[in-house]
């Protein structure tokens, strides 16, 4: 048996296994337990982190204008020669 025979079986063997355990997994998780937890996605509270900063427009045009300096640096390529 050749050496390259040997490691495309042993790469078959591999695959074979990572399926294997990927459909395990899948089946793992196809029948979870209802344990009526109830999560409240939408807390009251004020401030930064309350749930609705993405929808602040000041947030985007801050993260924007953060992209764009970190474009413009970049492109740049340093300046010096």
């Amino acid at each position: 048996m050749t050496r390259t025979n040997l490691f495309s079986k042993i790469q078959i063997f591999a695959l074979a296994v990572i399926a294997n355990l990927a459909v395990v997994l899948v089946k793992a998780q196809e029948k979870a337990p209802d344990l009526k937890v109830d999560v409240d996605v939408n807390k009251d509270g004020g401030g930064m982190m309350s749930g609705d900063w993405m929808s602040n427009p000041l947030v985007w045009v801050i993260g924007a204008l953060v992209l764009i300096v970190i474009i413009a640096l970049v492109a740049r390529g340093g300046g010096r020669k």
